[in-house]
Order: structure tokens, then sequence, then C-alpha cells
């Protein structure tokens, strides 16, 4: 039970800090490449290490890459990208058996659950951070508004979909090669 534990932490914590590497060390290209390796990196932490594993890395390090310079350059905005994050790696979560399934039917079932997954947290996004907090930030001007609201509209649902793409590929691959 005690290995069972630590093997839980450690793999978090790794997973954690790839995480904010892969933000930090892409955080040069665009947010299609930088949005697509978190997403991908959301659903292996939650497919290898479970939901409790997804869920602690889908808050947490949105939190840490604020700290360190890399997050959303408001405060406001982090707690709408985490529960955005938890309600992809949720719904993924759901639709577990489908994407480490070989059969192609579960397969599509997988891609379409990823899908809803991606629409799920680009809709809240939209409207919990886009068209009700953004207004209220002090000091944000309109062309920022704009912007930043571009950001988490759209492109979420581009990047949580190339995310579950690459995922699809790259768990099977890992499940095999940690048997």
């Amino acid at each position: 039970m005690k290995y069972k534990k630590t093997l839980y932490i450690v793999q978090t914590a790794v997973m954690l800090a790839l995480l904010i590497a892969v933000q930090f060390f892409t955080r040069a290209f665009s947010t299609f490449v930088t949005g697509s390796l978190v997403n991908l990196i959301l659903l292996v932490s939650v497919f290898m290490i479970g939901l409790g594993g997804g869920l602690t890395i889908a808050i947490v390090s949105n939190f840490c890459a604020f700290l360190v310079g890399i997050g959303p350059a408001y405060i406001q905005i982090v707690p709408f990208v985490a529960v955005g994050n938890v309600i992809f790696v949720t719904i993924a979560w759901i639709f577990r058996k489908f994407v480490i399934s070989p059969e192609k039917k579960k397969k599509v079932v997988a891609g379409i659950g990823l899908f809803i997954a991606g629409a799920a947290k680009m809709a809240f996004l939209w409207v919990g951070l886009v068209v009700i907090m953004l207004p209220l930030i002090p000091g944000l001007k309109p062309a920022q508004i704009t912007m930043i609201g571009t950001a988490f509209s759209w492109p979420q649902l581009i990047t949580a979909t190339i995310g579950s793409a690459l995922a699809m590929i790259i768990i099977p691959l890992i499940r095999r090669a940690v048997k």
C-alpha cells in the first residue's frame, strides 16, 4: 500500500514538472504548440496515473505556471483555466476505457468523447472567463480583453483536439511499454 501511494505521488510530481517544463520551453512558440502539449500531458496524466493525479495536475500546474511567470499575466484568469482543465480531465476520464481499447469502434467513441471534453473546456472558458470575468478585471483595456478573449475561445478547442489526437496515439504505446 505504501508503495502505491509513493508511486502515485512521484508520478504526479513528475508529470507536473514535465507540464511546467513544456510550458517554459515552448512559450516562444504559438499557443497551438504549447496548448496542444499541455492538453496531451493532462490526458497522459489522467489515463496513466488516475483521476486524482490528473485533477491535481490540472489545478496545480496553472498556479505554478503563474508563479514562475509563464502562465496568464492576471491571477484572476488562473482559477478559470484550472477549472477548464478540470472539466477537460474529468470528461476525458469518463471515456478512458475507450481510449485504451484496441477496437476501432471504441476508438471512434474515444475521439468523440475527447472532442466533447475539449468543447466543454472551451465553452466554460469562453463563458466564464471571456464573457463574465475579463470585463470585470480592473485596468484591462478593450484591446487586451479582445486579445486575451481570443486566446481563451476557439484556440482552446483546437489545442484540446490536437492534444487528444496525440494522446490516442501515445497512451497505448506508453501502456504497452509499462507492461
